[in-house]
């Protein structure tokens, strides 16, 4: 028996670095940690701003403003809506008038609230049965970032599954992919899809991966942060907010980043509002050019994910259980 005041006193007894206790789950954290490979973890405190919450114009509770200033209460440096694009009937998603509107109150508000906090143009966009997102391009380009999800057709095959939300993150105009496998623990399992060639894909186009922080969701699952992080993806840490208390979900979308051994500095939602700020003016010059990506990009996915069924690579989520 070890006696000491600290878990740090006992490691370092045993001459072992400290490792969180997030970590501790058998999975090669011990060596990592050894070889000084385990990063810092990301904090509460590092987290910035939110950037995907909805108000009241669709399925929220709140107001914009009232949303918004809940943000600014808490600390926050931005404000990101994302509210439901216009194919979610069923979540009273936004017609292109609707948009226009909302971003003439976000230029409204962002006028008084000067350089220290500002409200994100975004919007949570359906992905369709084809892979495209819920709007055009004229009316795509007007946002500042662009969450894209899927709500429907659940049921497809893995591979027709897989294909479709590839398109999506190839997309120039998707910012992050939302809910990845759209599970809702206790209610529903994700949908059959190849996590890894779409974690590729979004490493290759930029797009950053969400932690879903609501408690019905936290997706994408934990258990594949490192792979992302390996594949080179960004991920951000947004709490889906439908009220201005679920901002405060944020918190468990960190535990969930700490558990997959995510630093701060690979977190979109983590990054100052001039860092954001620059980010997203960048991706917006991106040229939107979608010539050979929907069969090129596609097939190329779709050769590795027959080469990893044959070796006998998972296909689904972990069972979070």
């Amino acid at each position: 028996m070890l006696a000491a005041r600290s878990e740090e006193d006992i490691y370092a007894a045993l001459g072992l670095p400290f490792i969180e206790p997030e970590l501790r789950e058998g999975r090669g954290e011990i060596e990592r940690a050894i070889k000084g490979k385990l990063p810092p973890l990301v904090t509460d405190r590092d987290v910035r701003g939110i950037l995907h919450a909805h108000t009241d114009l669709s399925d929220g509770v709140d107001p914009l403003e009232v949303m918004a200033q809940a943000s600014r209460e808490r600390g926050y440096q931005y404000f990101g809506v994302a509210d439901h694009s216009k194919s979610a009937h069923y979540a009273g998603g936004l017609s292109v008038e609707e948009v226009i509107q909302q971003h003439q109150d976000i230029d409204r508000l962002n006028r008084s609230y000067g350089n220290d906090f500002r409200i994100l143009k975004g919007v949570e966009s359906d992905i369709l049965a084809d892979g495209s997102l819920d709007y055009p391009d004229d009316v795509l380009e007007r946002f500042d970032f662009v969450v894209a999800s899927v709500h429907s057709r659940f049921k497809l095959d893995a591979k027709s599954q897989t294909d479709r939300i590839i398109r999506a993150v190839a997309n120039p105009y998707t910012t992050i992919l939302g809910h990845m496998t759209g599970r809702q623990l206790l209610r529903r399992p994700g949908y059959e899809v190849d996590i890894e060639s779409i974690l590729e894909a979004c490493a290759a186009h930029g797009v950053a991966v969400e932690i879903n922080a609501n408690p019905w969701r936290l997706d994408l699952d934990w258990r594949w942060h490192q792979r992302a992080l390996e594949f080179g993806c960004m991920m951000s840490i947004n709490p889906d907010a439908h009220s201005t208390r679920e901002i405060d979900l944020t918190h468990w979308g960190v535990e969930m980043a700490r558990k997959g051994g995510v630093p701060a500095k690979r977190v979109l939602s983590c990054l100052t509002l001039p860092q954001l700020t620059q980010h997203l003016r960048k991706r917006k010059k991106r040229t939107p050019d979608f010539s050979g990506l929907k069969r090129d990009n596609i097939h190329a996915h779709a050769r590795r994910r027959e080469k990893n069924r044959g070796e006998g690579h998972r296909l689904v989520a972990p069972d979070p259980r």
